[in-house]
């Protein structure tokens, strides 16, 4: 455990805590955190968990655009439901993006494990786009991400990072929790 570690998994824990409580500071706050974790995990050779952390800045800006100038009143994103056939989808391109990324991290890198940090970083990847867009059904796919996560992490010997991962799991509970009671939910 470094400093570094210490710090970012503390700006995680506050950044997603934000985000249950919708409160858009927790884009700029997450945007420290990954670009410090991508650093870390540059360091462990975990390339797909740099790029997903890469991916992960981008988002962020996004997600401080959705949630406070979107809408036609520019007033931001409320919490809505993703339909069946849009679960399935985010699915799918989760999937797909694991084996293309998987491949070409075995391929072009000496990932330590190629696929396994494939498939977390494109799942994670479609959980984020649905929180960015405040779509409900972020949490639960947050919560199998986390869960996985926190075996992955250990076994990387980031116990820090899957201490945070294990906090990450019981936010989205309550994030799951809060967003339904949202009043402002609609499908």
């Amino acid at each position: 455990m470094s400093g570094l570690e210490l710090f970012a998994a503390a700006l995680g824990v506050i950044s997603v805590w934000l985000t249950v409580k919708q409160n858009p500071w927790c884009w700029p706050i997450g945007l420290v955190m990954v670009l410090l974790y991508s650093w870390i995990f540059f360091g462990m050779k975990l390339y797909s968990g740099m790029l997903l952390q890469v991916f992960f800045a981008v988002l962020q800006v996004y997600g401080w655009w959705q949630w406070t100038r979107a809408g036609t009143q520019h007033e931001g994103r409320v919490v809505t439901r993703l339909s069946t056939l849009q679960v399935l989808g985010g699915l799918v391109a989760g999937a797909v993006g694991s084996l293309a990324l998987g491949a070409a991290m075995a391929h072009w890198t000496d990932s330590s494990v190629p696929w396994q940090d494939a498939a977390l970083t494109a799942f994670s990847l479609v959980a984020q786009l649905w929180m960015a867009q405040k779509r409900l059904q972020c949490w639960a796919l947050w919560f199998v991400i986390d869960v996985l996560y926190i075996a992955f992490f250990a076994w990387q010997e980031l116990y820090l990072t899957a201490g945070l991962y294990a906090l990450f799991t019981v936010i989205a509970i309550q994030g799951w929790r809060d967003w339904r009671r949202d009043p402002a939910l609609r499908t």
